[in-house]
């Protein structure tokens, strides 16, 4: 998940992505809006995909995910 380093620490963050189109495009939604506060995200791992549901579709689609960044 992490980037490759020879020397230092990678921390890992959870985050969860929201959206109401996909549990792609819900994981695009957490990486995206970390990356604007957190630089240099290096990995993601998807940990869970979970949803509402609302009469008998699928209405949000969540996706927590793990991402890494190389701490300076």
């Amino acid at each position: 998940m992490g980037g490759h380093i020879t020397r230092g620490a990678i921390k890992v963050i959870e985050v969860i992505g929201v959206s109401d189109e996909s549990w792609e495009d819900a994981v695009g939604q957490a990486v995206g809006k970390a990356s604007e506060s957190v630089k240099g995200i290096t990995g993601v791992e998807v940990i869970a995909q979970t949803g509402k549901v609302s009469d008998g579709k699928v209405t949000q689609y969540n996706a927590t995910v793990k991402l890494a960044f190389v701490v300076s």
